[in-house]
Parts: C-alpha cells; structure tokens; sequence
C-alpha cells in the first residue's frame, strides 16, 4: 500500500455520498507498499479501506480483483469484501482514478514472523487455495515467467547502480531457470504477493489476507515459493530453514504437496525471487516526486537469488526431503 494520489476532505465526502457508509468522520494515507494509493477511512458506520487504483493495476483487471475477494469473504475466507455502491458497483472513479472501498479487517501484521506465525501463514495460504479453486473468472500472470527477460532487458543498465558483475548474475540466472523450469504443476488462483504485511494475525492465528492486486491463475506451489521467499529469509539472505520447514508444514495441513511439486520448490522459489528483484529494480527509479511511499531495495532480493543460485535446485538446503 501507498499514497501517489492524494484527495481532500470534499472530494472524499462526495465519494462516500454515492454509498451507504454513513458520513466521513476521518481519514489518512498509508505510507506502505509499492503499487496503489491506499487511505484508511472512518465513517458513521465503522473503519474502511479505500484504494485508488494506480501504475501496474489494468482497469480490466479490476473485475477479476474485487469479485475474487468477495468471492473469498462470501465463502468464509477471511479476506476484504468490497462494498458496492448504491448502483451496485463495486468499482467507481475518485480524483480521476478508477477506485474501490472495502472492509477494514481486524488484526496486526508482523515483520518478523517466527516459526508459528510462518506455519500459521502457510496453512491460511493453502486455504486461500482451496476457497479460490471455484472462483470462475481467470487472470493471466502479468508478472510471470514470461515477463522476467523483457523487464530486465529493459532494466538491465541500472544493475551497474548496486554491483559490478550483478547484470551478468542475473542474466545467467534467467538461462538457468528457463532449463529447469517444471511443467505440468497443479495450477489456480493465486495470491501471488503474500508478503507479511499483507497477513493478519490475532496472537498467533492467521485472521486475514489482504492486497490482492496481484492475485492470477498461476502454480499453486509457486505461491508457496513466494511466501518462502518473503517470509523466511535474514537481512543477509540466507534462508532460515526453521521457518521454511513450518511454512511448508503450515501449508501441507490443508493441502499435501504432490512429489513433483515439492521437487520443484527450490527452482519456484529461485524464479519468485526473480521476480521481486525485477520489478524493484524497475521501480527504484521510478518513484514519483512527492508520493508517500518508499520503493524496495532490490539488493534485499538480489541477496535471495544468490542463496537459490548456491543451492542450485537441491532441496537439503531448504530444510525439505522427498
């Protein structure tokens, strides 16, 4: 989440005026994250999240994102249900700005999960998994395999900003995953950006997932991989295979990995880091002047593909046997 866009007061109130969420009481911008401009917002009648809809987000992805989560918080799946409003839509424009308004969700999200919380996050992803697998409508991976070559491409100049040989790394590392690239895994809809500001917990249990603007129709167990990637990591980069292990055991509660799946982890979680690092190098200089917002390092990222690039596809230094 993030502020690029700001509004008023006014311009608020008159948005609000098309639902019935009672008179605006106040407001304020969330500095978080990379993609959207986000507010929190309370009326007469309770807490909200407003979101204006910015850079990455396809208007014709929007049906796709907001009928997702009201798929999930219908079907029991702690998730933000998007209000409609008085027409019926979910969708609608503020300060030039397709926009949308959902539910506040209760709970805390925690930067340093430990070994609970990451079983707890893997267990609420497989859920996810399953509450989605009869969601109808399909999104493509905007930010799939296919897409990493021609963003570095497009990106590759700024590697020489952080590293010397770091363009060569990462070319390199782009050949080895286009050879080992598994086929044929179990597929659906996907989160695809459960980072752990984007999970709830109350105590130690797992009480929402938000921010699903990046969700798609991808492998399933490349979901795991990015968790992997995001929540089990050090500062350092290496991975701590306690966190791994709960992670994967989380997630097997609800959903047992099939052998090819968990064969490929250390290939999937290598690309999922692949694709972080991409686009944070795409965004590092891209930041509009004056947004409320902080892009990512992409060295945090570049430090993952150098563990993954050392493991070299072996599952031993993740933690995970057959």
């Amino acid at each position: 989440m993030a502020v690029y866009t700001n509004i008023t007061e006014s311009e608020l109130s008159r948005f609000l005026a098309t639902y019935d969420l009672g008179a605006l009481r106040s407001f304020a911008g969330i500095a978080q994250g990379v993609e959207n401009s986000n507010f929190r917002v309370e009326t007469e009648r309770g807490r909200y999240i407003l979101t204006l809809y910015e850079r990455r987000v396809r208007s014709e992805d929007l049906p796709f994102f907001l009928g997702l989560m009201r798929h999930l918080a219908a079907s029991g799946f702690p998730s933000p249900m998007p209000e409609m409003d008085r027409s019926g839509k979910m969708l609608s424009v503020l300060n030039g700005k397709p926009a949308a308004i959902v539910s506040f969700l209760s709970g805390a999200s925690d930067a340093s999960p430990g070994v609970e919380k990451c079983r707890a996050a893997g267990e609420g992803l497989a859920a996810l998994h399953a509450t989605a697998a009869d969601f109808t409508i399909r999104r493509a991976n905007s930010l799939g395999k296919e897409s990493w070559r021609p963003l570095f491409d497009a990106h590759r100049a700024a590697c020489q900003e952080f590293a010397p040989d770091l363009e060569r790394l990462i070319a390199e590392d782009l050949d080895a995953l286009d050879a080992a690239w598994p086929s044929d895994l179990p597929d659906g809809v996907i989160h695809a950006d459960l980072f752990p500001d984007n999970v709830f917990f109350e105590g130690d249990r797992f009480a929402a997932a938000i921010d699903f603007y990046f969700a798609c129709n991808d492998v399933l167990a490349y979901d795991l991989a990015v968790c992997l990637n995001a929540w089990c990591h050090s500062e350092s980069g290496e991975l701590r295979v306690e966190l791994a292990r709960a992670m994967v055991e989380g997630y097997e509660r609800r959903r047992p990995l099939s052998l090819e799946e968990r064969k490929a982890l250390p290939t999937l979680a290598r690309g999922a880091a692949m694709r972080f690092f991409l686009t944070r190098l795409a965004d590092w200089g891209a930041t509009p002047e004056g947004a409320l917002v902080k892009p990512h390092n992409p060295m945090d990222y570049a430090a993952r593909l150098a563990f993954h690039r050392r493991a070299a596809g072996e599952l031993q230094p993740y933690g995970l046997t057959i």
